[in-house]
């Protein structure tokens, strides 16, 4: 089994509904985005991925879909001001904790064809998340 990681950074804002903690209030996080690809076999060019077209593909998703924009909860009080103001925001029907957000990003790397079997998310230096399914 041969694996590859590609780290992603990028930056958004959040808010936790129905929390009790600070994370219940508007703030920002410099995300860094780890995603691992794996496969028994290698390409022609010895490679599982070619870690530019993960970064392209991937990458491009998210500096388009969640770099610097509000993730918030569809029923978020705020989201129908912020998106008249003309902010930027991305909905999610879940709570955007950094669980889900690795969730949305491994869901996507799946969709588009890569073999990924893990994404952390560090919401801080300190405090990451992670998303994975078993291998069959």
């Amino acid at each position: 089994m041969f694996s590859v990681t590609r780290e992603i950074t990028f930056c958004y804002g959040h808010r936790l509904l129905d929390y009790n903690g600070k994370c219940r209030h508007l703030h920002g996080h410099n995300g860094r985005a780890v995603i691992t690809l794996a496969g028994d076999d290698l390409d022609r060019l010895g490679m599982v991925v070619d870690f530019t077209h993960l970064k392209r593909i991937v990458g491009g998703w998210i500096d388009e879909t969640l770099d610097h924009k509000m993730l918030l909860h569809r029923d978020d009080p705020v989201l129908p001001y912020l998106r008249a103001q003309g902010e930027p925001v991305h909905v999610m029907d879940v709570n955007p904790t950094a669980e889900n957000i690795a969730r949305i990003i491994f869901e996507h790397a799946a969709s588009q064809g890569f073999p990924v079997i893990e994404v952390k998310l560090w919401e801080t230096e300190n405090c990451c998340a992670t998303y994975s399914v078993p291998r069959p």
